[in-house]
């Protein structure tokens, strides 16, 4: 039986609840995965830090394993590959130095990072925090420092309590954009004072590299492939 249909009255025939949709203008652009980096961290505000590069082409899968020992996070950066169905183009583990733990740490710290690059891993590793590659992005420095400094400065740049406020969820979301915006804040300088601190400093065992953080190459890495 033919399907009923309604019956319009002439008079609506262009009224816009009768009118067919038509097709859009705008085409959606579809951009083919090109490349896949996992990206495993030791803490949730790098996580959400490189999960907001606005990449296009490229899967990022960030992975936040919270504390635990460096070699540690290397070895269930091992597990989660052979466990995915992916294959990933790069992989990185991103932690930093922790003073606190003295001559156990050094000797992790050191052993993590020729462990990581053994299995073919980059690691963007910071001597003595994260916090140092955002520091970067308003100042460059040359002198040994605690987190604690990084944190007042930061506290002091984003106008908050940092060590309080800086961690939370909703904070970290939203830092990528905040340096982005922040007219005194460049990540082209950030990348520059990094490499300059690498450069001076890479012929030193890992944990004598202070101050340092590689994590500019991870982000030159994803500026590859950010959404112009």
């Amino acid at each position: 039986m033919p399907k009923p249909t309604r019956a319009v009255k002439k008079t609506d025939k262009n009224k816009a609840w009768n009118r067919k949709a038509k097709p859009s203008n705008y085409k959606i652009e579809t951009i083919p995965i090109r490349k896949s980096i996992l990206i495993v961290c030791e803490g949730q505000t790098e996580k959400l830090y490189f999960e907001s590069f606005p990449v296009l082409g490229l899967k990022v899968e960030a992975v936040d394993l919270g504390g635990q020992s460096k070699t540690k996070l290397v070895d269930s950066t091992q597990k989660i590959i052979e466990s995915s169905e992916y294959e990933y183009d790069e992989v990185w583990c991103v932690f930093d130095m922790d003073f606190k733990d003295g001559a156990d740490e050094y000797a992790d710290f050191d052993n993590a990072i020729e462990k990581a690059n053994t299995l073919g891993y980059e690691v963007a590793y910071s001597n003595d925090s994260f916090e140092l590659w955002f520091y970067l992005h308003y100042n460059k420095i040359e002198a040994q420092q605690l987190r604690t400094f990084y944190y007042e400065q930061l506290s002091q740049k984003f106008g908050i309590n940092y060590e309080r406020e800086g961690k939370k969820y909703a904070f970290c979301q939203k830092v990528y954009s905040i340096l982005l915006n922040d007219e005194q804040a460049s990540q082209e300088r950030a990348i520059k004072n990094a490499n300059e601190l690498y450069d001076s400093q890479k012929h030193l065992v890992y944990h004598q590299q202070n101050p340092v953080t590689t994590v500019y190459k991870l982000v030159q890495t994803l500026n590859e492939n950010v959404r112009k």
